[in-house]
């Protein structure tokens, strides 16, 4: 059983319809931790790593290890209700097969939303080991796949000694962003070796919303291997995202 409280509710507001565009539901922990979320998508292409920190409640009572089936789509429908004055309260009995949610402002409004019985196996993303790593400004990547998606459907990474780039070709017309070290936007380069791969736009559009949320993003990959996005400063949220490549022939 649980019982959270949380005023800063633009930490959940924010974050979860974001992780709704890539999965259709999921199990959600709660435990001495926080609630946190890891889960692939149904395509197993895409694995969101998602925490809201114990920290960030106002209230934070848990017994034990609470796992919630939920459909995200139905989390998302209460979490838009959330008005600026509101505090949301979650809670769940150990009997209980739902989830109650109140949000308490100018009066108190609950809702229940059922536990779904949903059968998932933990992804193992500790056993990722990356080559390069790169840590820029989220609103330069952002740009940077803005500007692929008008090309092509999908978008090549590079990053070596020199910096980072990001270029995508399409039947007529081609785009390429190129950052060196040393130069504004790009914090960081880090890559034992020259890493290249490709990845599917569809999904990163929809990971990139994220940017919203942090100033900051690390993109970690190698060559023709997955890569993975996370998120940095996020007050009290730790959100990342792992994306399978667009192998090439």
């Amino acid at each position: 059983m649980f019982n959270l409280t949380l005023s800063k509710t633009d930490l959940i507001k924010n974050s979860v319809p974001i992780i709704a565009e890539i999965l259709d539901e999921g199990i959600f922990k709660v435990d001495s931790n926080g609630m946190s979320l890891l889960s692939p998508d149904r395509s197993m292409i895409a694995v969101v790593n998602f925490q809201l920190l114990a920290s960030a409640f106002d209230d934070f009572k848990s017994t034990g290890e609470n796992l919630l089936g939920l459909n995200l789509a139905n989390l998302v429908a209460i979490l838009k209700r959330i008005r600026p004055e509101d505090k949301v309260k979650m809670a769940k009995e150990d009997e209980s097969n739902t989830l109650k949610i109140i949000l308490e402002g100018k009066g108190k409004r609950s809702f229940e939303i059922p536990l779904l019985d949903i059968s998932s196996e933990k992804p193992p993303v500790d056993q990722l080991e990356f080559k390069g790593r790169v840590e820029l400004d989220s609103n330069v990547l952002e740009e940077g796949i803005s500007d692929a998606d008008i090309v092509d459907d999908s978008v090549v990474l590079e990053a070596g000694n020199e910096g980072f780039k990001m270029w995508a070709k399409g039947d007529v017309s081609s785009t390429q962003l190129e950052l060196k070290k040393g130069e504004s936007g790009l914090l960081k380069v880090d890559a034992s070796e020259s890493v290249r791969a490709r990845y599917p736009l569809e999904y990163l559009k929809k990971m990139i919303k994220a940017a919203k949320l942090a100033n900051q993003v690390s993109v970690e990959f190698a060559t023709d291997y997955p890569m993975r996005l996370n998120f940095k400063d996020i007050d009290k949220v730790n959100l990342s995202f792992i994306l399978a490549p667009r192998v090439e022939e």
